[in-house]
């Protein structure tokens, strides 16, 4: 399989997640299942059978953060040397041209985009417009919305 980009927050929350899946929630649903089981009659036990589908998600979680994990390339841009340039993992400052409103995204990995704090995906249309441009460029964004053109005001490697 090919190697996903992941910032190093990303991967630290999933790790964080997949810990609390089988240090917490996968005892918790176990104990269910035994407390269940003692109520007698299966085919009518209706908390055996919640308990039974909760460990079902909490599996199946379990094993796609790990299958996540397994195929991460985590790019620590911190590491990386400052040249300006908008790559992967940076804070892009953005100014629109058209409204003078400015914007602030960090460019993460597809599973760590979250728009409500600022990450968008390393495959997005802004993301995409701007790998590869520097500091001061203007770069014409082909968004569903419509064409917006944004200059960039300032790259960090946070």
């Amino acid at each position: 399989m090919n190697k996903v980009p992941m910032t190093v927050a990303g991967e630290q929350r999933l790790r964080k997640e997949l810990d609390g899946l089988k240090s917490e929630s996968r005892p918790r649903v176990i104990a269910a299942i035994a407390e269940a089981r003692e109520h007698g009659d299966l085919k009518e036990n209706a908390e055996y059978h919640a308990a039974r589908e909760e460990q079902g998600f909490i599996e199946g979680r379990i094993q796609e953060i790990e299958g996540k994990l397994s195929n991460a390339q985590v790019i620590d841009v911190t590491k990386l040397p400052k040249t300006g340039k908008v790559i992967f993992g940076v804070t892009v400052e953005l100014l629109n041209l058209d409204t003078d409103e400015e914007v602030t995204y960090r460019i993460v990995g597809e599973d760590e985009a979250d728009i409500k704090h600022r990450r968008i995906s390393v495959t997005s249309p802004i993301a995409r417009a701007l790998i590869g441009k520097e500091e001061g460029e203007v770069v014409l964004v082909r968004t569903p919305g419509g064409e917006v053109e944004y200059e960039i005001s300032g790259v960090e490697h946070l």
